[in-house]
């Protein structure tokens, strides 16, 4: 028997109520006060991080001797029914971390933040797929890839390698060779690099440098690139499709000190920095 619009109208009112109710009580993980904590022996000086879906923060750290690395993690979202979602920590062959989660509920945000601490004197890798990546403290070789996340490194003082597909970087208090790729984002630099390559595909690139250059190669597909040098004479060469260009520093064609500052679209500044 076909029931009447009143007894529907209740139906529907109840079911609402149950699931306003039932979204009310979500957990969220920004409270969460006991975050999961393991840590793995390190076989070698080498380390892979990969994440697949993860806010990364990777801190170089002289508390874990005997080649150990400690993960630690805080679950951020939030689950309208069941538990929280579970991690699985894994160590591959001995240098490869792979964190993952398992979001199978009633989880309307799956997302989650993991603090992995390794001793000094190991080469990182980062591999993310959809996350930033904060960095701190290597004086080793450091490569980050996302494919959907901004990255920030500081205090470092090896060789930086990093890439995001759609982000921006953004790199301080950094001596080593530096290499910069995003397709879609900003990129700054406030370092004392002698060597910098920054590129990107959308978005505007300003870079600060403490120390006098051997090399800055930057080029922006659409946006503005600023560069600010130490005083000295450079060689320098620049490009814009459709804006104005500046250069004040001194120059010189046959200086060792290389610049060349290139946009599709947007200005170009190269100047002494006060």
């Amino acid at each position: 028997m076909a029931r009447s619009v009143p007894v529907r109208a209740a139906l529907v009112a109840g079911a609402v109520a149950l699931l306003v109710a039932g979204l009310g009580a979500c957990s969220s993980a920004r409270d969460d006060q006991d975050p999961e904590t393991r840590s793995f022996a390190l076989e070698g000086t080498t380390l892979t991080v990969d994440a697949e879906d993860s806010a990364l923060e990777i801190v170089a750290s002289d508390e874990h001797a005997g080649g150990r690395i400690e993960v630690t993690r805080w679950f951020d979202g939030s689950v309208v029914a069941g538990g929280d979602p579970k991690p699985t920590w894994e160590l591959r062959d001995g240098n490869r971390l792979v964190l993952r989660e398992d979001c199978s509920g009633f989880i309307s945000d799956c997302s989650s933040k993991h603090r992995v601490e390794v001793p000094r004197g190991v080469r990182v890798k980062v591999e993310n797929g959809d996350g930033s990546v904060r960095a701190a403290g290597f004086a080793d070789a450091l490569s980050i890839r996302t494919a959907d996340g901004s990255v920030r490194v500081t205090g470092a003082t090896g060789p930086l390698d990093l890439r995001t597909g759609d982000g921006s970087v953004r790199v301080e208090d950094a001596g080593g060779p530096l290499r910069v790729h995003t397709e879609d984002g900003s990129i700054h630099a406030d370092v004392d690099s002698r060597e910098v390559r920054a590129r990107t595909g959308d978005g505007s690139v300003r870079l600060e440098l403490g120390a006098i250059p051997d090399l800055v190669e930057t080029r922006s597909g659409d946006g503005s690139v600023s560069i600010d040098l130490p005083r000295a004479a450079y060689r320098v060469a620049t490009e814009t499709g459709d804006g104005s260009v500046d250069v004040s520093v001194p120059r010189d064609d046959s200086s060792g000190h290389v610049v060349s500052a290139r946009t599709g679209d947007g200005n170009v500044t190269v100047r002494t920095a006060n």
